[in-house]
């Protein structure tokens, strides 16, 4: 298998196969990463998510607390529920209009990770203001985000290889 490494204190993946020639491809269009941000790339996505995590979910609540303007959580929120991250639930308090609220799906609670990632990323990098902190309900201890492979190793970056793959079928579509 050809191997591209660098072997320097600047290497961060070690590139395999068909992937050690970054010259012979490009990643626009298929780079999974380019599709997760598409759906979750924004401030405003990721701010509202993190509002339904909290147990935000009725718009004014998630425009208030964000402190997004309405015609900007309105789009987002419509964009979150079309790729399937939040639905939109119908509520009504008597004596009023019917109205929506917005909760996370099981995809947009699959972002659980990312969102415990980027709170610790944060947290590490804004010079010790404070702020939420997640902890394990069990213990107490704060929650920290781990990288692992599909047998259960701890992996760090220097340990990392990056490989093309064939396409996949999405989850409901039949393998072939």
């Amino acid at each position: 298998m050809e191997r591209a490494d660098l072997h320097d204190k600047d290497t961060v993946f070690t590139r395999t196969g068909d992937f050690a020639d970054r010259d012979a491809f490009t990643a626009a269009g298929w780079c999974a990463m380019e599709r997760s941000l598409e759906v979750v790339g924004t401030r405003s996505a990721m701010m509202l998510v993190r509002e339904a995590f909290y147990g935000g979910r009725r718009f004014d609540d998630l425009v208030r607390r964000t402190g997004l303007a309405e015609t900007v959580a309105s789009k987002r929120l419509r964009q979150l529920v079309a790729d399937g991250l939040m639905e939109r639930r119908p509520y009504r308090v008597p004596g009023a209009r019917t109205r929506h609220e917005y909760v996370l799906t099981e995809r947009g609670r699959s972002l659980f990770p990312l969102f415990v990632a980027l709170m610790n990323w944060g947290s590490a990098t804004d010079g010790g203001r404070g702020g939420v902190e997640l902890a394990h309900a069990g213990c107490g201890e704060a929650l920290l985000p781990a990288v692992r492979c599909a047998a259960g190793h701890d992996v760090g970056i220097e340990e990392t290889e990056a490989r093309l793959v064939a396409s996949r079928p999405a989850a409901d579509e039949p393998s072939r």
